[in-house]
């Protein structure tokens, strides 16, 4: 089971600080997992610029400029943030049983462990 999922908010934990132009202690949702590459894209975080090339289309429109994206980052320089301390935390797993429609099966859930206090 995946420990950050799409959906998610996270907090960056690694790089350089605000104050020197990085991204360390910003909290972003998770748009996107790429699993292959064991990276993530947060929203809000680790923006690049591309510029493309001015061209045309069919139509006449033109195209290209430039754009502004989310990059993505790597899944070991995010971790979870605790819903009720808003501080980032682990994330643990615990197995349940649930009941649907008169059937009982075992389910493992995500949880937030405590968060520590120099997290």
């Amino acid at each position: 089971m995946a420990n950050i999922k799409k959906g998610d908010l996270v907090q960056v934990i690694t790089g350089a600080k605000p104050e020197r132009g990085g991204d360390r202690g910003k909290q972003g949702k998770v748009l996107e997992v790429l699993v292959e590459q064991n990276r993530v894209i947060v929203e809000g975080v680790n923006y690049v610029t591309k510029h493309n090339r001015v061209g045309q289309t069919q139509r006449g429109t033109k195209t290209g400029g430039i754009e502004t994206f989310e990059a993505p980052i790597h899944i070991s320089n995010v971790q979870i943030v605790d819903p009720e301390t808003k501080k980032p935390t682990r994330v643990g797993h615990r197995v349940e049983e649930k009941t649907k429609d008169g059937v009982k099966r075992t389910v493992r859930v995500r949880y937030a462990k405590k968060s520590g206090k120099d997290l």
